[in-house]
């Protein structure tokens, strides 16, 4: 007969067995393909979690040069079958029912997204797979054979951090200390300085709202900063400085920065579903506000104008003579020159075309800021000259700066304009510089 106890004991050996902790050798490709086939295989459903602890807990440990590695070999070891795809796509011509078109999804997707799956099973998986994004990243342009790795990456991301499943939060003085350390690190837009900025940007007239994901703690995903202002904001110094008493009867609110917070999360849509939730808040809390705008960096621009050739710049100005900007060239231009201000109109005609008629091969704007506000319905409302005088301000753009104005009832017909028929919507004070 079986003993009870003895069963019950047996059963906690193997427990300890299958959920014990391996010894693991450090930067051991091998070892970690090994496991991988282990997690993808029915083995790996049933005891995943710690198959999974192990592979993640591994590929913390591998050198670059292996982590190159071990994306070449799981890309193409768990990529989809041509021959299966085939097959499959046969089957579901000759009987078009709803097993065969599962089984047509399942063959053409592949493992790889599988793999990430149970990887995800571990403990902190998630945030491993967000690194590991962020270091296929780094090594992208090199590998370009990596990039189906690459998407079905951001396809999973899609869905493990639809807005749906992420909490916004407001950002205040008392939001916890981690939270704020963190927010001044990744500030991509304006630095923070220190906690006396930070202190200033939480200020009454400021709002700053972040969203999370329940399974990062305390770890923000992307942020918005907003400033309340009267009419549109025209200088980043303005919105940053120390506060002082004045008129309290704001009628607008000015999105200044927007961060996406993790690399390994880049061009995966999150702040257009931002942007519209913090809209609604402030909405809610603040309903004197009526105009919703921001104002934008250029990244880019004095990059683009320095390539610039001749016979281009005088198309783009045509009766303004090109001497008047060829200072935009010289190695010795300052901060502050007084020359940007006394060639304004050159500068926003140039600007203008940059935003306006500059684009990829997608027939979309260069500049991914403008792509960004386009998309989610903006318009280009104005261009700001020093509106930025900071040394990255200058860098990026000379200083220059754009105003994006959302109008809510015309947004979701821009968003649409802009999407299906690539109409770059703008207002008519930039009209005149086209």
């Amino acid at each position: 007969m079986f003993n009870l106890k003895d069963i019950i004991s047996s059963i906690a050996d193997v427990g300890q067995k299958l959920f014990r902790k391996k010894d693991l050798k450090k930067n051991d490709l091998e070892t970690i393909i090994s496991l991988c086939d282990d997690l993808i295989s029915n083995k790996g459903a049933a005891f995943g979690i710690t198959v999974a602890r192990d592979v993640t807990d591994l590929y913390k440990t591998l050198s670059l040069e292996n982590k190159i590695q071990f994306f070449k070999k799981i890309n193409e070891k768990y990529k989809p079958s041509h021959n299966k795809v085939s097959n499959a796509i046969e089957n579901y011509q000759k009987t078009q029912n709803d097993i065969n078109l599962y089984n047509l999804f399942v063959v053409s997707e592949g493992k790889r997204r599988e793999l990430f799956r149970r990887m995800n099973m571990a403990p902190n998986g998630i945030s491993t797979i967000v690194a590991l994004r962020e270091d296929l990243l780094k090594i992208l342009k090199d590998n370009p054979e990596l990039k189906s790795l690459d998407n079905d990456l951001r396809e999973l991301f899609k869905s493990w951090f639809n807005p749906g499943f992420l909490r916004l939060a407001k950002i205040t003085w008392d939001t916890k200390a981690a939270i704020l350390e963190k927010i001044m690190k990744y500030e991509r837009v304006h630095e923070i300085k220190n906690m006396n900025e930070l202190k200033r940007r939480l200020g009454e007239d400021r709002r700053f709202f972040s969203y999370f994901h329940p399974a990062l703690e305390d770890e923000p995903i992307i942020f918005v900063q907003v400033a309340l202002t009267n009419g549109l904001g025209k200088s980043i110094q303005e919105i940053t400085k120390p506060h002082s008493e004045g008129d309290k009867k704001y009628d607008t609110a000015t999105f200044y920065s927007i961060s996406n917070c993790q690399e390994g999360l880049s061009r995966v849509t999150l702040g257009n579903f931002l942007i519209k939730r913090v809209v609604y808040e402030i909405q809610e809390e603040l309903p004197n506000i009526k105009y919703f705008g921001t104002l934008s960096p250029i990244p880019g621009f004095r990059d683009w104008f320095s390539y610039l050739e001749e016979n281009k710049i005088k198309n783009i100005l045509k009766n303004i003579p090109t001497e008047n900007i060829s200072f935009l060239k010289s190695s010795d231009l300052k901060i502050g020159d007084p020359r940007i201000v006394s060639n304004k109109d050159a500068i926003l005609r140039l600007v203008a075309h940059y935003l306006i008629n500059e684009k990829n091969h997608k027939l979309l704007p260069i500049n991914d800021v403008t792509r960004f506000h386009l998309g989610n319905g903006a318009i280009i409302e104005d261009i700001i000259i020093n509106a930025n005088i900071s040394e990255v301000g200058f860098n990026r753009s000379f200083g220059v700066m754009v105003n994006y104005l959302y109008e809510l009832k015309n947004i979701e017909k821009n968003h649409e304009d802009y999407i299906n028929n690539k109409n770059v919507i703008i207002s008519d004070k930039i009209n005149k510089y086209i």
